[in-house]
């Protein structure tokens, strides 16, 4: 069944003819509905509201019923009501205070990605059944750069204003057991295998009216890909065991750090579920290609850490601060943010050197950019002349590709490799700086 309609408080008995009012209970809580359930039971059978207690239930009254102490009861119940709201709400506001953190940035190239990142979030959910009717979204970026954080960020765009406060499901598809996956995205029905006992609404349906996050989507199985390609298409779904077809409405968008086109080319990735998620594609830009970002969050960062570790006169040394802003950051925002909290923890003093972040002076970008090859080609004395003008970093990139696609002689994948760069990114950008007819012309040299 699905809770239509908006209810703060359902009375139910435990028993309602062909159904029973636990087995409603049930369904209602694995759906997702928050608001409160009280269950009816008859004289001596206590042990159904024990039950009750334990699936969900608010409380239970013993029949027959006393209109009295109803009416005493409802008010408090109402109450509960409120106060629950009040908690999601401020738990809601924490997690985006949370997650604003590391949004900061000021960065014309973060800016952009915010603004895709805005402009995708006010696509309306479709009411499913319909194929495309699920605005399917993929990030992409190396990891640590934040992609949990701007799905969340994307979420809490589409839903500002929402009544009540739609749910935002995290599915790790690395952490899931093979052998679960299905019935954990998908739930199962009474019976469906051996410990089944009852019928369990799996996290797309508990995503309805809001938004599922599939991380790590190149670690779903291929053989349940297919049914993963159904949902995102029709909005549709059966449970594990189930034969009635279900329906979901949400905002789905999934994440990776894997080149997904490679994998679909080498039959790791089916190529129709891939080119469906990545109909809205936003490369997350590494904190590296960011300018002064990473400063930026970290001094934010900084000013959090002192209040909760009561450090108020904590400070970066002006050393400190030029590390943050050469180092490479491999890991990311995720490496920036576990730095910076060692550091206003550990600090003997109060003021943070690059020692404490784990900076040393030989860890800044030369060292990275030596480990991809990017040192190499600055070794060959390539200089920019800026007495007849600036330069744009993206004709550099653009250049850069040429080259490599010249080198490689139009082998795309190759070049990507080449500039330490995932292919679909290759890709994208070819798009971005008008490439194609280059590509082809060097493609067709080779013939």
């Amino acid at each position: 069944m699905t809770c239509q309609h908006d209810f703060d408080l359902i009375l139910t008995d435990v028993h309602l003819g062909e159904e029973d009012g636990l087995t409603l209970l049930r369904e209602l809580r694995g759906e997702g509905f928050s608001g409160v359930i009280v269950v009816m039971t008859g004289f001596g059978s206590i042990e159904h509201a024990v039950q009750a207690m334990r699936d969900g239930a608010d409380d239970y009254l013993q029949k027959p019923l006393s209109l009295e102490e109803l009416k005493i009861q409802i008010p408090k119940w109402l109450e509960l009501r409120r106060m629950s709201r009040r908690l999601q709400l401020y738990e809601r506001l924490e997690a985006t205070q949370e997650s604003a953190r590391q949004i900061l940035g000021e960065s014309e190239v973060w800016k952009r990605t915010l603004d895709l990142a805005s402009r995708l979030a006010q696509m309306p959910i479709g009411e499913g059944g319909a194929g495309g009717a699920l605005p399917t979204i993929l990030l992409l970026g190396e990891t640590g750069v934040g992609k949990g954080v701007l799905a969340r960020y994307i979420h809490d765009e589409a839903t500002a204003g929402a009544k009540d406060d739609p749910p935002f499901v995290h599915v790790n598809c690395s952490a899931l057991p093979a052998t679960l996956v299905e019935g954990e995205l998908f739930g199962h029905e009474k019976g469906a295998f051996t410990d089944a006992r009852d019928a369990r609404a799996g996290l797309f349906e508990m995503a309805e009216g809001g938004t599922i996050f599939l991380d790590e989507i190149s670690e779903m199985p291929l053989e349940l890909q297919a049914k993963l390609l159904v949902v995102v298409e029709q909005g549709t779904f059966r449970r594990v065991g189930g034969t009635r077809e279900r329906t979901v409405r949400a905002r789905v968008i999934a994440a990776s750090n894997q080149d997904l086109a490679a994998r679909s080319e080498e039959g790791r990735f089916r190529r129709d579920l891939y080119f469906r998620l990545s109909a809205f594609p936003i490369e997350i830009p590494a904190l590296r290609e960011r300018d002064d970002d990473a400063l930026v969050i970290a001094r934010e960062l900084l000013n959090d850490f002192r209040v909760r570790y009561r450090r108020e006169r904590l400070r970066f040394s002006d050393a400190c601060e030029q590390a943050i802003v050469t180092h490479a950051w491999p890991g990311n925002v995720r490496e920036l943010v576990n730095a910076v909290q060692r550091a206003a923890m550990l600090c003997s003093g109060d003021t943070i050197e690059p020692a404490d972040l784990g900076l040393g002076s030989s860890q800044g970008v030369d060292e990275h950019a030596t480990s991809n090859g990017r040192a190499r080609a600055i070794s060959t004395g390539l200089r920019f002349d800026f007495e007849n003008g600036p330069h744009q970093a993206d004709e550099v990139e653009r250049l850069l590709m040429v080259q490599a696609l010249e080198y490689t002689r139009g082998n795309v994948s190759k070049a990507a490799k080449l500039i330490g760069m995932q292919r679909s990114s290759f890709r994208y950008r070819i798009e971005r700086y008008g490439l194609e007819d280059r590509v082809r012309q060097i493609a067709e040299s080779r013939k």
